[in-house]
């Protein structure tokens, strides 16, 4: 069987984290999040987690390693997962789409959260962890799209979720596009697809 990597993408703010929540339990597959590789770092660094040094260690380590490392070091963590079909949060470059689907071709999936800027920062403004200010929230919308060429995974997604109103509008577009995944639960997983 040919494992199944879905990915859910967007720009700060739009909804991935609860997407991906929701997935993993509509689904039961383990997650690999890209942030992981800046946090990582920082505790290595001891740098405190905020806005600046994760900005800061994920350009130089782009720079350090090429614009593919992040993708690199997330497909060796997902190589470490014995079986199974796999959802991966925050996949953001060009770059790292690509490398995807050199890796993983037709078997990986991407799935575009999407919400217009003035909902993304009111709603990053409000967030518990690391909460951002709006101009904080613009200065990464630009770096993200004008260093990491975000926007290309975004357009090229093979879903699209219009994340503007509540939850439970959310999760029942996710569910529609769950369905169009032709995916295995757990207890087919030995199946071939």
């Amino acid at each position: 069987m040919k494992r199944k990597i879905v990915a859910v993408l967007g720009l700060p703010g739009s909804g991935k984290t609860e997407a991906i929540n929701y997935l993993l339990k509509k689904l039961n597959w383990p997650k690999v999040y890209f942030g992981e590789v800046t946090f990582d770092e920082l505790k290595k660094k001891r740098l405190a987690i905020n806005e600046a040094n994760e900005r800061k260690i994920r350009e130089e380590l782009r720079v350090k390693h090429g614009q593919d490392y992040y993708a690199k070091k997330v497909i060796e963590k997902i190589e470490k997962i014995p079986s199974g079909n796999i959802l991966v949060e925050s996949l953001y470059s060009w770059v790292e789409y690509l490398e995807f689907k050199k890796k993983f071709g037709d078997n990986f999936k991407a799935v575009a959260v999407y919400a217009p800027p003035k909902i993304r920062y009111a709603r990053l403004a409000k967030r518990p962890t690391r909460p951002l200010t709006s101009a904080e929230a613009q200065g990464r919308d630009y770096a993200q799209i004008e260093n990491l060429f975000q926007a290309g995974p975004i357009a090229m997604a093979e879903y699209t979720l219009i994340n503007e109103g509540n939850l439970k509008d959310l999760y029942q577009q996710i569910d529609k596009i769950i369905k169009g995944f032709k995916l295995q639960s757990p207890a087919n997983a030995g199946d071939s697809n």
